[in-house]
């Protein structure tokens, strides 16, 4: 089931074409990761779901209807660049989102308070949003998302101005919120950050979709039988043994050991590597290269452009 289906969108601003038959499918309880260049595309697909600009062409189903003005009550978007009021109480400011959403004030209220003891700032509840750091003023702008249980989220860039321990805490809540049923729509430039959450992923480039699926599926179908391996022992003698069933790409000495990298071409096994190197010294560690997305989106936009 999706949650989100967008099909054929167009969406033009004067002699600037911002997407162009762009479309994409977020299944329902699940993680997607939209990705693009800066200029791809991707902020304007999310005002559309937003309904902050209408499409030019092309189709939008939420929750499994036509998009309609109403449908923005169930959604949570944290924008790229934070909106909030700074001489505004927390509290205060949290409670007016959250009833500008539909939500009723005692159940407003017990959600911020849950949220802001989770955080660790309940404390600050009645400070003014600049007297918070930054870190936490983006907290606050995470509760504000979540804080009505919408059942789809959208984060946009939601780790920037967090130190690595609040990044790491951030991504949990999200997880959490996948588990307890939300669907989300990711757009970030951390690709280690899409490796560890995200299910399926989109890449945009030059208004255009170049790149979809699972982002499992999608790593392994850029595995070129590179293999890495730490190898204690005669490395002069284990080269001169290769065939042309082998190359390898990288060969680094260190403290005794030979890190190496090495394709196996011709149908080779790595069973039949593994017994060749054994003859020649110990193999330490052994592992298959896979390429990481931030290599993936590199080089899929090099290629598109």
């Amino acid at each position: 089931m999706y949650i989100l289906k967008a099909e054929n969108i167009v969406k033009q601003f004067e002699n600037h074409t911002a997407l162009s038959e762009v479309s994409i499918k977020v299944e329902k309880g699940t993680i997607f990761g939209l990705l693009g260049p800066n200029g791809a595309g991707k902020t304007t697909f999310i005002r559309i779901i937003n309904q902050i600009t209408a499409p030019d062409s092309g189709s939008i189903r939420l929750f499994e209807e036509k998009l309609k003005p109403e449908h923005i009550r169930n959604i949570g978007y944290l924008p790229e660049e934070r909106g909030l009021y700074k001489k505004m109480k927390t509290g205060e400011q949290i409670l007016y989102f959250a009833r500008l959403k539909g939500m009723k004030k005692n159940e407003a209220e017990k959600n911020m308070n849950m949220w802001l003891e989770k955080f660790g700032i309940l404390s600050w509840r009645n400070k003014k949003l600049e007297e918070l750091s930054k870190g936490m003023q983006q907290k606050i702008q995470f509760i504000i998302t979540v804080i009505h249980k919408p059942e789809l989220l959208i984060f946009d860039e939601p780790f920037s101005g967090f130190d690595p321990v609040n990044t790491d805490i951030i991504k949990k809540e999200i997880l959490a919120l996948k588990e307890n049923g939300a669907s989300v729509i990711f757009s970030t430039h951390n690709m280690s950050s899409v490796e560890e959450i995200c299910d399926n992923i989109a890449l945009i480039n030059n208004s255009k979709k170049i790149l979809d699926g699972k982002v499992s599926e999608i790593k392994d179908s850029r595995k070129n039988n590179i293999y890495e391996i730490i190898f204690e022992g005669n490395f002069n003698q284990f080269s001169a043994s290769l065939t042309a069933s082998y190359e390898i790409i990288e060969h680094i000495r260190k403290d005794g050991k030979s890190k190496l990298k090495i394709r196996i071409l011709n149908n080779m096994s790595t069973n039949d590597l593994l017994s060749l190197m054994l003859k020649f010294g110990n193999i330490v560690s052994f592992r298959e290269s896979v390429p990481s997305m931030h290599d993936i989106f590199i080089q899929t936009v090099k290629q598109n452009n």
